[in-house]
């Protein structure tokens, strides 16, 4: 097994906690970055350094924001009645590229998953109930995954928001069963709003 100088041995082993990214991966990026120019390699670690420390959740949506409140929260024109309930930040860009959704969002950062621990006190859905409780909010779409963490997290939600006087949807099956939105297109994406059901 080779072994590398202590600095680029330690580059690998964190490139390798990225997702997708395994050994072979982890030592071709840092090589690469090893023949980087010294302009681009400092770059590279200015914009991790500003990422950490400028960005923040949306107060309100819990979206990854560097303004507080986000820009979707902020603004004027988008209709604060139709919350589009999402597990992932990244999420947001895909219902985003349908261009047909108008209402603003509210971000879980997960999906209920009781095999990995994650149980709703690690889901941001208190701030949702808050936001519906107080009584501006005429319809929530539940737009989780179609996947069997991202169905169960929307039938538990459901049953919560069904004790308030909301209208509560699911996207449709325009996205495909066990995909994840990141990676829906935008005709998927589209078709899902537009065929979405009372839940």
């Amino acid at each position: 097994m080779q072994r590398y100088a202590e600095p680029l041995a330690r580059l690998i082993e964190e490139l390798k906690k990225l997702p997708g990214v395994g050994g072979k991966t982890a030592q071709r990026f840092a090589f690469h970055l090893l023949r980087a120019s010294d302009e681009d390699a400092h770059a590279l670690a200015a914009a991790l350094a500003t990422l950490k420390a400028s960005l923040r959740l949306c107060s309100i949506c819990n979206n990854v924001t560097d303004v507080d409140p986000c820009a979707y929260c902020a603004s004027p024109v988008r209709n604060r009645r139709m919350i589009c309930v999402v597990e992932e930040p990244t999420s947001i860009a895909s219902v985003e590229r349908t261009r047909g959704y108008q209402g603003v969002y509210h971000v879980l950062h997960g999906t209920l998953s009781p095999l990995h621990g994650v149980g709703p006190d690690q889901l941001r859905i208190a701030s949702l109930l808050a936001r519906v409780e107080a009584g501006e909010v005429d319809e929530v779409i539940l737009a989780t995954s179609p996947t069997l963490e991202g169905e169960a997290t929307a039938d538990w939600l459901a049953g919560l928001l069904r004790r308030i006087s909301v209208r509560i949807t699911r996207i449709a099956t325009g996205v495909p069963a066990g995909s994840d939105l990141e990676y829906v297109d935008e005709v998927s994406m589209a078709r899902a709003l537009d065929g979405r059901r009372e839940f």
